[in-house]
């Protein structure tokens, strides 16, 4: 359980410290949460485990704006990770396009055994156990 509460932890701050979606930066109606303020508002949260949005909305909301924050980098770091996987291991989309090929299919290299290749290894049918040697007496 304590290794779960690690493994967590660890990855909320590769989460926290990846880049942010400049997209998500452009949007003016949401309140930027700076890092500081997270952390204020988690402390917040664990001072009052029991119903602290009654008695603190501000905390509340800006936990809730922190929660979102996190997601979102979580997802554009899981974003930037897919393209970089995509670029470095996936066929180039130039190549892909003048090859004509349709977007949706199988990668070169894949499914190219022969009938012979999958055929199971030919057994003798004649052949028989080996006997063992006489047991050696004690």
């Amino acid at each position: 359980m304590f290794f779960l509460l690690r493994v967590a932890f660890w990855l909320s701050v590769v989460v926290v410290l990846l880049p942010s979606d400049p997209a998500s930066k452009k949007d003016s109606t949401r309140v930027q949460v700076s890092p500081f303020e997270a952390i204020g508002a988690a402390q917040a949260a664990v001072q009052d485990a029991r119903g602290f949005c009654a008695r603190r909305p501000e905390a509340c909301e800006i936990g809730s704006q922190a929660f979102h924050t996190f997601g979102q980098k979580a997802q554009h770091g899981t974003k930037m990770l897919y393209e970089f996987l995509a670029d470095r291991f996936g066929e180039a989309p130039a190549a892909r396009k003048a090859e004509g090929d349709v977007p949706n299919a199988e990668r070169p290299g894949r499914h190219t055994l022969t009938p012979a290749d999958t055929a199971p290894n030919w057994n003798n049918p004649e052949s028989r156990p080996i006997p063992l040697p006489p047991r050696r007496p004690a």
